[in-house]
């Protein structure tokens, strides 16, 4: 069985460099080779890769999820260290898009590759049959296509396409690496040009930008129709265009049109666009030129505009006005249907882009879950094309296209009278073009709680949580709560969930499919709460959080928290609380309480304290561990990856990382089993702290951050709280403090801070702009 174990990476251009930071996040070494420039000095021979890596070091976002991760990618050139990739298992080329180039890079890499060695291409326009043309059968078996998504980090989507030669043991090789390392979701790709993503992708964008110029509509309308009623992130279509850069659309579209059959749609809808060209040409490319079709105009303080394709002209930008999008709440269908001009638009380009993904159903992908998937986490939709066509309705859609004149992909006939989705006998299956329903297989080790569902009810649930059973006597507790706030009722259900794990089961893992773990404590309820100077009740949640994440400590029984996305404030509480985290890699946790003029109350101080003095590697004494967690809290520092949430000690050193998304639930619930032999809960802490006068001491550097302009006056009265119980209060160095005195100084802190005017402005203005208040 071919094994991956070291990799390297041709070609030191912004997708190259990405993959290779993703494969140096993978924990597997990677060399990073380019041309060696014209002129070159003798020690900057390798300038192209050494450039590359050093811009990733500061790129924001961060290609790399941790310094050690940057450690392990090797920079070189293709002349000096050609050789060297006779010792890696796995080649990936990510070179200019030149066929010559491209052939003349594939036979020398004959002549120096170890047998069975595995090379793949990062293209996007080129047919495998091409880039294998006239070079030996031994290549061709050994070469498939593994087209990475920009930027290869957070982006999931990898297809792959084999030629008719590639070995399958190739295949099954970069899918396993792939998947399990590299935490991509593998969509098995034909040798078609686009692959399945950008091939609709592209059509869907090009319809989009086409129909708002013919009908003359304004771009904010554009985006806001074209976004959320369709599970379409809130940029839109003209938003997506300037993130990812107008100037790379029309060399996109150019070597689509030009690979695409004669009689495909695509060549309807591929015309020049003046307005568009005059744009690049001066220079707005989106946000990494001047701007795109949204700019900010300095000259008017950072004023947003929008390009109005009437007038040829920015314009102050304004909130969208669109009537039929009223109609989106009651149906998909009736905003398609809307009579307005904005319904017709919906429906020009969606109608067109679901009936492009039905005709390409056989020819870029055999499977509809293949096609939805790849526009899933390759264009981050909310539905793939046929869930979308599910909820309008295959025959509805039909009718309508048939009623336009337009032709009819034989998807929707076969459709005819059912849907593309259904669940047989608890199971999710799929139509094929064949009319037979087929199961929709996870790979193996995929556990997901969306599949549970379709077999079982929730063991216990409220408004905001849900107890399951996900197998091995092992629960699961799920928040449901709008972003997974934190509320009384989650509070309620997980108190008594652990009196029911405690009685029925084995273990408990508090994990969701949410896009965050949890955004933490629900703002608005407590500044409703004091607004009506309902002080008991915000004193008695802070009391019931505290008790309720004890007694998840305490719980004779294994607790596993499993996040992925954000962790903050209370969400990051409840993972300290647990016996062991399996986090996903893309994990974002922090203690994040200060930006709203309060303090962690929930038992994060006082953890955070037991960790930092315990696993801090810190010199001797209280102080050390106090200042540091004191930084971490008073600055709001969140860890921007489950690897960097270990140097903060969010999470601890015997925690584990999870690559790929889909198999989070599976890890937790195994690493959950492994522990339940022998458990016992971990020994109530000790705290040595000092008092008043490391109190002091913090006080006085936070006033030094003030004077300097780096922190601002209500900064100091937030971080003279936190202070206070980071030093223990008025104790000293003499007097140990159990948890429970190093809690109540958490709560009766937090209580100050939530009476005071600076405080109640702060949740104001997080909740009204979603931004802290520099008061």
């Amino acid at each position: 069985m071919t094994e991956i174990r070291s990799v390297a990476v041709l070609g030191a251009g912004v997708m190259g460099a990405g993959i290779a930071a993703q494969v140096a996040n993978a924990g597997i070494p990677v060399m990073l080779l380019d041309i060696v420039p014209e002129g070159a000095a003798p020690e900057r021979r390798s300038q192209l890769a050494e450039d590359a890596l050093a811009r990733m070091m500061k790129t924001d976002p961060a290609p790399f999820m941790s310094k050690a991760a940057a450690r392990l990618v090797t920079p070189g050139n293709i002349e000096d260290h050609f050789e060297t990739l006779s010792q890696v298992d796995w080649i990936v080329e990510a070179v200019i898009e030149r066929l010559d180039i491209k052939q003349a890079l594939y036979a020398r890499l004959e002549a120096v590759r170890k047998p069975g060695s595995v090379v793949s291409s990062n293209t996007s326009t080129l047919p495998l049959a091409t880039l294998v043309e006239g070079l030996p059968a031994s290549f061709a078996r050994d070469f498939l296509i593994t087209h990475f998504f920009n930027p290869p980090r957070y982006m999931r989507l990898l297809e792959v396409v084999a030629g008719p030669d590639t070995r399958p043991e190739a295949v099954a090789a970069v899918t396993r690496v792939a998947d399990h390392a590299l935490g991509k979701s593998v969509v098995a790709a034909k040798d078609r040009p686009g692959f399945i993503a950008n091939r609709l992708g592209v059509y869907w964008l090009q319809a989009a930008v086409v129909e708002a110029v013919d009908q003359g509509l304004a771009i904010e309308d554009v985006d806001a129709v074209i976004g959320k009623p369709m599970g379409i992130p809130k940029t839109g279509v003209f938003g997506l265009l300037d993130l990812v850069g107008l100037d790379l659309m029309p060399h996109v579209t150019k070597s689509l049109a030009a690979a695409l059959d004669p009689q495909d749609p695509f060549h309807a809808l591929n015309r020049p666009m003046p307005a568009i060209e005059r744009l690049i040409a001066d220079g707005y490319t989106g946000r990494k030129g001047k701007g795109g079709f949204y700019r900010l105009n300095k000259a008017e303080g950072k004023r947003k505009e929008a390009f109005d394709f009437t007038t040829q002209t920015f314009r102050p930008a304004r909130k969208a006005d669109v009537p039929a999008l009223a109609s989106a709440g009651r149906s998909l269908n009736a905003l398609l249907e809307h009579p307005g001009p904005h319904g017709t638009y919906a429906w020009r380009v969606m109608g067109r882009t679901l009936a492009y993904a039905a005709a390409l159903l056989g020819d870029a992908a055999d499977t509809v879950d293949a096609i939805d998937e790849a526009m899933r986490l390759g264009y981050n939709w909310k539905y793939g094309p046929f869930e979308l066509i599910d909820r309008l309705g295959a025959d509805w859609l039909r009718g309508r296209l048939e009623a336009e004149g337009w032709p009819v992909p034989e998807a929707l006939r076969v459709a005819a009278g059912r849907s593309f989705y259904r669940v047989e006998d608890g199971r999710r299956q799929r139509l094929d073009l064949d009319g037979q329903y087929r199961d929709v297989v996870r790979a193996p080790g995929v556990l997901l709680l969306q599949d549970i569902k379709l077999t079982s009810q929730p063991i216990m649930k409220n408004g905001s949580a849900a107890l399951w059973d996900i197998g091995d006597g092992v629960a699961c507790f799920e928040f449901t709560s709008k972003m997974n706030s934190l509320d009384a009722d989650i509070m309620d259900l997980l108190g008594k969930a652990l009196r029911r794990v405690k009685r029925d089961y084995k273990a408990l893992v508090i994990y969701n499919e949410g896009t965050n773990f949890s955004v933490g404590a629900n703002l608005g309820l407590a500044l409703f709460a004091a607004n009506i100077a309902a002080w008991s009740e915000i004193e008695a949640l802070v009391a019931q959080g505290q008790e309720t994440y004890q007694a998840l400590r305490e719980a004779p029984f294994p607790v596993v928290g499993a996040p992925s996305g954000m962790a903050l404030g209370g969400g990051c509480e409840i993972l300290l609380h647990c016996d062991a985290v399996q986090a996903h890699a893309e994990s974002y946790i922090g203690l994040v309480e200060v930006g709203v003029g309060l303090i962690p109350a929930w038992g994060g101080c006082a953890t955070m304290l037991e960790r930092w003095a315990t696993l801090g590697r810190l010199p001797k004494g209280p102080m050390p561990a106090i200042a540091r967690v004191f930084e971490i809290v008073s600055t709001a520092t969140v860890a921007k990856s489950a690897a960097e949430a270990k140097d903060l000690l969010f999470l601890r050193p015997t925690d584990g990382i999870t690559m790929n998304r889909d198999r989070l639930l599976a890890d937790a619930k195994a690493r959950a089993l492994a522990l339940v032999e022998g458990y016992t809960p971990p020994e109530a802490p000790s705290y040595t702290l000092p008092g008043p006068t490391a109190r002091t001491a913090m006080g006085l550097a936070v006033t030094s951050f003030r004077r300097l302009g780096k922190a601002t006056p209500y900064d100091e009265v937030v971080a003279g709280a936190l202070a206070a119980v980071l030093s223990g209060g008025d104790t000293d160095v003499l007097t140990p403090l159990d948890r429970d005195a190093v809690l109540a100084l958490e709560r009766s802190h937090f209580m100050r801070l939530v009476r005071t005017p600076g405080t109640l402005a702060r949740l104001e203005s997080m909740l009204m702009t979603r931004k802290p208040l520099r008061n």
